[in-house]
């Protein structure tokens, strides 16, 4: 599974979250240097701060040609050492190693802001080039045989003297490297290379039929009617001209943030169930040739079965295990059946009471899946008096902002302080530093820039509500590196007088990728390899984002966070009532939705069933509502075939699980204030100090001295109550 696992922990280190296939080897391109390539790192100031204000694209070109041909000189060099007496693994090898990497992964970092935040600055075509010149560069720490070989004999040596953390870092290079088949004899090897090479073809080919099949649909809508419920902000992206967004024709396309909310406001059931069909039919037999990929998605999971057994594994979803907190196949199966087994009949009620709710208002039919978005937003507003628009003049973002910091400093005895010191790509975007109370006031630990708005065309986009975090620096003792990284959302931005006002969605997203960095910017990990998130199994990745998350259903942390912006009054207590009450709202549908996907996942990457078969069965067992003759969703399914998450697609779920119950530790001892700061250090201590220098379910032991149970989140979720009684199928 080398292309995955080790494509994704190198390419992206947990963090970066772009979809662009990875190359593996270790030829070195010659990059064309400018003349403003220099020892110094030319996109950096004096004070080891991007130096924002003049970065060109040239420059970053430039930075990392000689960056990555740096790096790959270095691995050459050091191979050589291997062949000393009482070679020292650490001062001769990893260490000369981390100090190349670190400025290669600021030059990376700086142009995936770039990416993120200003695509006038670092459009798509110029990033993909230094994401694939820089990842095939650091393929070379975890490819190198000599490397891997003086690990192995280093970890295994019982009489060396290595600490902890050393010993972690050992680990990760020898399990990175049994994956990529470096424990394999010569022809072996060849033949394990083989199946990277042809995987990377099959996920390229993949990627090139959806981007096809994605680009070449859009609906056109003339009709106004059709769009008096839909939110301004939704119609600014979908109007032919985004200044009058009232005045139409409108265009739909299978865009995530496009599609998702037309699903949910369109209140033409014939254009929903348009829409619905050309979602899941994308790269099937019902569309043209050049664009199906049934044959391209078998080839894909088969070579990747065939190529776990290489490695000694049963199939590609037992290998996937090995960097994964659930352990093995049978635990995680087991979770995920206690979880469905009450989640199921928790969506029987669901369903039951959404079609009395819809028949209620004269709908004569049947539900169907394409129904489901846009009668599930009516019977929210409905049971819960909610209406999310009217809330949003109550989450300004600096209040927000002020809250949500205040509570993290409370929890974590840091203090988060605005900075103008700092060069910033766009005027919006805000710099911080942290300090940690418990060293100093004066000198920070690390520092964040938060670029909040959006910009039209100029942000990169893919979900409706979406949050972006890049790492430009780690935590490192040999590099003398202090954590750096960039928050950028896509949020309202202001208009005038009138700041920018979130949506309850905002607010999630925005606690979520917080909850994410103060993993990355609070570690106390010396060595970059496993400081932050690196290291960290990926189904334990998302843990701090859900954990802060929870914060947003508690009514004291609701009062902090709102206000409104003029008037000043709070969020009315029914509104508080409503955001914890909707928590509910159809959660056991869309908690199997998620476990369905996730056992798909997991059995099309552990058996040989044709697809079509395995999706037939599996579905009844997950949906109330029947599977639709035309639904294919099998083919679209594209964060398994060109994302990172082939055999892992379980991550979000198993997250979700493990944050529920870490947060429950803080339920239980109520508001008791002393108890809470008490709790809030040894969450720091833990989860967001400890990044991957230990495993996930040991730091869940340290914090919660037991194993985690799936119980927490079904509570959390409000499904205990709500299935009891009634018998799962």
């Amino acid at each position: 599974m080398a292309v995955s696992f080790f494509g994704r922990r190198i390419a992206s280190t947990r963090r970066n979250f772009l979809k662009i296939p990875k190359r593996h080897g270790y030829i070195v391109l010659l990059p064309e240097i400018g003349e403003e390539s220099s020892e110094k790192n030319p996109l950096l100031k004096n004070d080891n701060l991007p130096e924002f204000n003049t970065i060109t694209i040239e420059k970053c070109i430039a930075a990392i040609g000689k960056q990555t041909v740096d790096f790959e000189e270095k691995m050459k060099s050091l191979e050589k050492v291997e062949t000393r007496k009482n070679l020292d693994v650490f001062n001769d090898w990893l260490h000369p190693i981390e100090e190349a990497y670190l400025p290669l992964e600021t030059t990376w970092g700086i142009a995936k802001t770039l990416y993120f935040g200003n695509q006038s600055l670092m459009p798509t075509k110029c990033y993909v080039g230094i994401h694939e010149r820089a990842t095939r560069a650091i393929a070379s720490k975890f490819g190198s045989k000599p490397l891997f070989k003086a690990c192995k004999e280093a970890l295994d040596n019982k009489d060396s003297k290595l600490t902890h953390s050393q010993k972690r870092v050992l680990t990760k290079y020898v399990l990175e490297g049994t994956l990529n088949g470096l424990q394999l004899q010569d022809k072996e090897f060849e033949m394990y290379s083989d199946d990277l090479n042809y995987i990377m073809s099959k996920i390229k080919e993949y990627k090139a039929k959806y981007e096809s099949s994605t680009a070449v649909y859009s609906m056109t809508i003339q009709n106004k009617h059709i769009v008096e419920d839909f939110p301004e902000n939704y119609l600014k992206s979908i109007a032919l001209n985004p200044t009058q967004p009232y005045a139409g024709p409108w265009i739909i396309t299978l865009k995530p943030y496009i599609l998702q909310p037309f699903m949910e406001y369109c209140p033409d059931r014939k254009l929903r169930a348009a829409i619905w069909d050309a979602d899941v039919t994308r790269c099937s037999n019902y569309q043209e040739r050049s664009v199906q990929a049934s044959v391209t998605l078998e080839e894909l999971r088969a070579r990747r079965i065939e190529q776990a057994k290489r490695l000694g594994f049963k199939n590609y979803a037992e290998m996937s295990m090995e960097t994964k907190m659930a352990g093995n196949l049978e635990n995680l199966h087991n979770t995920l059946e206690i979880l469905r087994s009450t989640a199921f009949p928790a969506q029987e009620q669901e369903i039951a009471s959404l079609t009395e709710f819809a028949k209620e208002r004269d709908f004569d039919d049947t539900l169907r899946v394409w129904d489901i978005a846009f009668w599930g937003r009516k019977q929210r507003r409905n049971m819960f008096n909610c209406d999310e628009n009217k809330w949003r003049p109550y989450f300004p973002l600096p209040t927000v902002l002020s809250g949500l910091f205040e509570h993290i400093e409370t929890l974590f005895n840091v203090k988060i302080v605005e900075s103008k010191k700092a060069d910033i790509w766009h005027k919006d975007v805000w710099f911080f530093n942290i300090f940690d109370l418990n060293i100093s006031s004066t000198v920070p630990i690390a520092n964040f820039y938060l670029d909040p708005y959006a910009r039209g065309a100029e942000k990169f986009r893919k979900e409706q509500d979406s949050g972006w975090i890049s790492t430009i620096k780690s935590k490192s003792k040999v590099g003398n590196s202090t954590p750096l990284i960039a928050l950028i959302f896509n949020f309202p931005p202001p208009v005038g007088d009138k700041p920018s006002l979130l949506s309850f969605r905002d607010v999630q997203v925005l606690f979520q990728k917080f909850g994410h960095g103060l993993q990355h910017l609070l570690t106390t990990v010396e060595y970059s390899d496993i400081a932050g998130l690196s290291f960290v199994e990926w189904d334990a990745v998302f843990i701090c984002d859900y954990f802060m998350e929870n914060w947003l259903y508690e009514p004291f942390i609701l009062q902090k966070i709102s206000k409104h912006y003029e008037t000043n009054e709070p969020l009315p207590a029914e509104a508080i009532e409503s955001i914890k009450r909707m928590r509910s709202h159809l959660a056991g549908y869309k908690l199997c939705k998620e476990l369905y996907l996730s056992h798909l996942d997991l059995e099309l990457h552990s058996s040989e069933t044709f697809w079509v078969q395995m999706m037939k069965r599996l579905w009844p067992k997950y949906f109330v509502l029947p599977l639709e003759k035309r639904d294919v969703h099998v083919c679209n399914f594209d964060v398994i075939w060109s994302g990172n998450w082939a055999a892992a697609y379980f991550s979000k779920v198993w997250s979700e699980m493990i944050a529920a119950d870490l947060y429950t530790a803080f339920q239980e001892i109520k508001s008791d204030k002393s108890q809470q700061k008490e709790l809030g250090m040894r969450f720091r201590n833990t989860f967001l100090s400890l990044g991957g220098s230990y495993p996930a379910a040991e730091v869940f032991r340290k914090f919660r001295g037991r194993d985690p149970s799936p119980q927490a989140l079904l509570d959390n979720l409000g499904l205990t109550q709500t299935a009891k009684g009634v018998k799962c199928d």
